[in-house]
């Protein structure tokens, strides 16, 4: 039988799972059972009444979070030679193109986010076995494939996110880290809820957000009112 250690015990009893916080509640309660040797990301995850198996019904979207995510997001700009200077002005960490392609068929995949423009997707089309699994694959959908490349990479840095449905009908999002002041948890996770619900497709019939839970990389999970 695993051993719960003293840190987890103190967190789960401050945490009452017969209790649905709400959103500020929740957004205090997560840093008082983070108590780590680490800042710990604050993650959501929002069960949504859909079918992922429907196109219409695969929610995905992209949002900028007010507050950052409080991470440091590494940034890869496959561009075009014109382009690079763009790109590393706007705060790129990687700017090339046949070089990185490169390295990641020899299997280098050491960035958060790949930022590239229409002309260069037919050369990543033969990586997708890599990127797709580890969610790198660019998107115009999450405005990753851009001729405004600068401007992409901006938004990536300022805290831009990209969130998608999974199979089971959860988006999993992380929204900041426990150092944050628990009103900029509040106010990153409302606008990721918010934009959620505006997404809401026409041929979704019933409850739309079935349920919301807030945790830290390592707390128990807080239940959290859906009437937001």
């Amino acid at each position: 039988m695993t051993k719960i250690t003293k840190k987890r015990k103190d967190a789960l009893s401050k945490v009452d799972n017969a209790k649905i916080y709400s959103l500020k509640e929740a957004s205090g309660v997560v840093k008082e059972i983070s108590k780590f040797n680490f800042d710990a990301s604050v993650d959501l995850a929002i069960r949504l009444g859909v079918d992922p198996k429907k196109a219409d019904q695969n929610v995905r979207g992209i949002v900028t979070l007010p507050n950052g995510t409080g991470k440091d997001v590494k940034v890869l700009a496959l561009v075009t030679p014109d382009k690079e200077k763009e790109a590393q002005d706007a705060g790129a960490d990687y700017v090339g193109l046949d070089e990185y392609l490169q390295k990641i068929k020899d299997g280098w995949t050491n960035v958060d986010v790949i930022i590239t423009m229409p002309s260069v997707m037919g050369k990543l089309g033969p990586l997708g076995k890599i990127l797709g699994p580890r969610g790198l694959m660019p998107n115009p959908k999450t405005g990753t494939v851009t001729m405004d490349v600068a401007k992409a990479v901006s938004e990536v840095k300022a805290g831009k996110i990209d969130f998608k449905v999974e199979k089971t009908g959860i988006i999993h999002a992380s929204i900041g880290k426990v150092s944050f002041d628990a009103d900029k948890i509040y106010e990153n996770s409302l606008e990721l809820i918010q934009n959620i619900i505006k997404l809401k497709p026409n041929s979704s019939k019933g409850t739309y957000l079935k349920s919301i839970s807030m945790s830290s990389t390592m707390s128990p999970g807080i239940n959290i009112d859906t009437n937001i």
